[in-house]
């Protein structure tokens, strides 16, 4: 694109659950406009291609700097984040003057761009994903953690539920329980921690379960799609491991 007159195309596949459709709207380009930009001149002038004034597109947004995971959606079928998705760079990635707009598949839809992302909450209490402390406890200085291990669970921790490793993952569907690789990258964070690493069990029995790491196929999609990097496959196979040494110690370990 070389001015401001130039005009793209938004195709947007909208809808509620069971009347889905898309429709598509001209837009004038402006210099480092991003797709969440784009979808808020919609709202201001709701008018569609075919110039009718139609109900204006629903999404959801939050920090605009890719820490909130909310604007997850496909943009020319690919999860990623709106916010930090340039128009110029992917009519530039794809050739064409059409970006195509859809809502993630693995999630229960709710309108237009907005999917409801529960089930991943609700797996990372299923893993127990937090440490366990109360005002009881001494506070005293925490045990040191080395400088490369810090940046690994730095790593891990930035990690915002935005379900893009979900979407892109082939065993998370209809006939699969898979709990996904952002619940079990989770387990292996909290599991790194000093105090963390004491309640282990809690977080690894529950991934021997239906739906556990076992289902896991390892296509690695997970990686490739991370907005924030994190090395999804290598906590999956060391969550594995760590599985399979708490598997061991169940199976052995004698009555009191």
């Amino acid at each position: 694109m070389s001015s401001t007159d130039d005009i793209y195309t938004l195709k947007i596949y909208r809808g509620e659950p069971g009347r889905q459709y898309w429709e598509e709207f001209d837009l004038k380009w402006i210099p480092s406009a991003n797709i969440i930009s784009a979808l808020m001149e919609i709202q201001r002038t709701p008018v569609n291609r075919k110039g009718e004034k139609v109900k204006p597109v629903v999404w959801e947004s939050g920090c605009l700097e890719e820490v909130c995971g909310s604007c997850s959606m496909l943009i020319n079928g690919r999860p990623r984040q709106a916010c930090t998705a340039l128009i110029e760079n992917i009519i530039q990635e794809s050739g064409s003057r059409t970006i195509r707009l859809a809502p993630f598949s693995k999630f229960p839809l709710i309108r237009d761009l907005i999917v409801d992302r529960t089930r991943m909450f609700e797996d990372l209490k299923r893993v127990h994903a937090w440490i366990d402390i109360d005002s009881t406890y001494n506070q005293e200085p925490a045990p040191r953690i080395s400088p490369e291990k810090q940046k690994i669970m730095y790593s891990l921790s930035t990690c915002m539920t935005c379900g893009c490793c979900l979407e892109a993952c082939p065993q998370v569907n209809d006939r699969s329980k898979f709990i996904g690789p952002a619940a079990i990258s989770q387990v292996r964070l909290f599991d790194a921690n000093p105090i963390g690493e004491t309640q282990k069990a809690a977080r690894l029995r529950p991934l021997m379960e239906e739906g556990g790491i076992s289902d896991c196929g390892n296509s690695q999609n997970c990686v490739q799609v991370c907005p924030k990097e994190i090395p999804l496959a290598d906590s999956i196979a060391e969550v594995g491991r760590a599985v399979t040494k708490q598997a061991l110690e169940d199976l052995f370990r004698f009555p009191a």
